[in-house]
């Protein structure tokens, strides 16, 4: 999560290529890989300031077990880092439960932010969903101050994804946040709730070789200080593959 000039703040879903961990529950114990570049690392619709304004190379490991637990990890080469270190990595770590009834599927459980190179970024996030059908409501709530965001700062995504003729998918992301004034680390906020993002993405399979090409165009919002974000493109090629 890059630190601007102004408060040091806000990243993924899109970050959260932790979209394997929150559907419904599988049948059977499940261990997969993901693998991309990114032509740039835009997290959560701070396009003003990337966590990586060049490409980004990302990539994690989930495993869901057939009882609906699951447990992952997901990493990204960061643009930045502290003052005389080289740039920083980002890796998260999360677990928790998903599961399903009918069209209905929902989630609960932890995110943890370890980065490298970073000070006093460290954080942990709770996270749920719920969802029917496409459509996924979810939320996830800061428990710690951090230079990035205050205790009880809460990120709220609406999530939607179709497939299209010739073997495209169609997805989009609604990105709205709820701030807590101060903490530790952020004295203010001049906004205590506000629209963050909205971003459309289009992708397709790289013929029989199992990757896959996008690209999002990311429209901006505003951050926590009322700053506009400028409206941003992102390029992506990614594989997802099986591990036995």
């Amino acid at each position: 999560m890059k630190l601007t000039t102004k408060l040091r703040p806000l990243a993924v879903a899109t970050t959260l290529a932790i979209s394997a961990a929150v559907v419904p529950m599988a049948h059977a114990d499940s261990f997969t890989g993901n693998i991309g570049v990114y032509s740039k690392y835009i997290l959560r619709g701070i396009t003003n300031s990337p966590e990586n304004d060049n490409a980004a190379l990302q990539g994690g490991l989930d495993y869901s077990f057939n009882n609906g637990i699951y447990l992952g990890y997901w990493g990204s080469s960061l643009g930045y880092a502290d003052k005389g270190k080289s740039n920083g990595v980002e890796n998260d770590l999360y677990a928790g439960y998903a599961g399903s009834a009918g069209k209905f599927h929902y989630s609960a459980g932890f995110i943890h932010y370890v980065y490298v190179n970073i000070a006093n970024a460290d954080a942990t996030e709770a996270h749920g969903t719920v969802g029917y059908g496409p459509f996924t409501l979810g939320a996830k709530t800061l428990t710690d101050d951090v230079t990035w965001g205050n205790k009880g700062d809460t990120y709220w995504t609406l999530d939607y994804s179709t497939p299209l003729p010739k073997g495209f998918t169609l997805g989009a992301t609604l990105g709205y946040y709820t701030y807590k004034n101060s903490g530790k680390y952020i004295a203010s906020s001049s906004e205590s709730s506000a629209f963050r993002h909205f971003n459309l993405s289009l992708s397709h399979p790289i013929g029989n070789t199992g990757a896959d090409m996008g690209a999002t165009v990311v429209f901006g919002g505003k951050d926590r200080n009322g700053v506009d974000q400028r409206n941003a493109v992102f390029f992506d090629v990614s594989y997802n593959f099986d591990i036995k």
